[in-house]
């Protein structure tokens, strides 16, 4: 019980010595690795490894923060803030990396609000804040697993969507399309048209909100079919 109680105090300790430091870090990679565990499930390029050292390196910027006036100064207090403060701003630069932009189309804002918040964990983890950063840890889980889950059993998963349909003859009359998009529980919210009557063609861009799950190889199969259709397209609304 000695070399337990011993360890809970060396960890609890607001000085920086080795076995504090060590098990800041361990913590700081388990929490971190974690969250990009469930990142990478999704499919995300940043997964455990990188949110792992996001979140160690959050933990060693604080130790060192802290380290350096009890050392160099003489002080048992530093001002940490400053570093955590540096600490934030750099990952912003992270985050905006792991977000995607192509062709109106935006992936990435999750996993850069995750990105953010493994750093501030870090942070946490670095400063002495354990049980907080063990809290934190179970709420960001649940924000990215059951809020998800519950999103799509309420059905608040809708995304807005722009289905981009060029046709090789002039269409007059769209009752067929909004028939069919009815049926995939897609809602309909504006229609643009653009006729070019020398080259027969006519090109239509129906602004929709669509859930996660529909089936849009099977849509637009069936959309194909109702004209001479030229291609199909779909983009994410922003």
């Amino acid at each position: 019980m000695d070399i337990i109680d011993d360890f809970l105090k060396t960890i609890s300790d607001t000085e920086v010595t080795t076995t504090s430091a060590i098990f800041k870090l361990a913590l700081s990679l388990l929490l971190g690795g974690i969250v990009g565990f469930e990142r990478k499930r999704k499919g995300q390029v940043a997964g455990a490894r990188t949110f792992a050292l996001i979140s160690m390196g959050a933990t060693l910027a604080m130790i060192v923060s802290i380290y350096i006036p009890q050392v160099y100064l003489g002080l048992k207090n530093g001002d940490p803030g400053r570093v955590a403060a540096q600490v934030i701003t750099g990952v912003g630069f992270l985050g905006a990396g792991a977000i995607i932009q192509t062709k109106g189309s935006v992936r990435g804002l999750t996993t850069a609000a995750g990105i953010w918040m493994v750093a501030a964990l870090g942070l946490a983890v670095g400063v002495g804040l354990y049980w907080i950063a063990i809290l934190s840890t179970v709420l960001i889980l649940f924000t990215l697993v059951i809020l998800e889950q519950y999103e799509r059993h309420a059905k608040l998963d809708w995304e807005g969507h722009i289905i981009h349909l060029r046709t090789n003859e002039i269409v007059e009359e769209l009752d067929q399309y909004k028939q069919l998009l009815g049926e995939y529980n897609i809602s309909l919210h504006n229609v643009l048209i653009e006729y070019d009557y020398t080259a027969q063609r006519t090109d239509l861009k129906f602004v929709v909100l669509t859930r996660s799950t529909t089936d849009f190889v099977s849509l637009f199969a069936r959309m194909r079919s109702l004209y001479r259709t030229e291609y199909v397209s779909l983009q994410n609304e922003i």
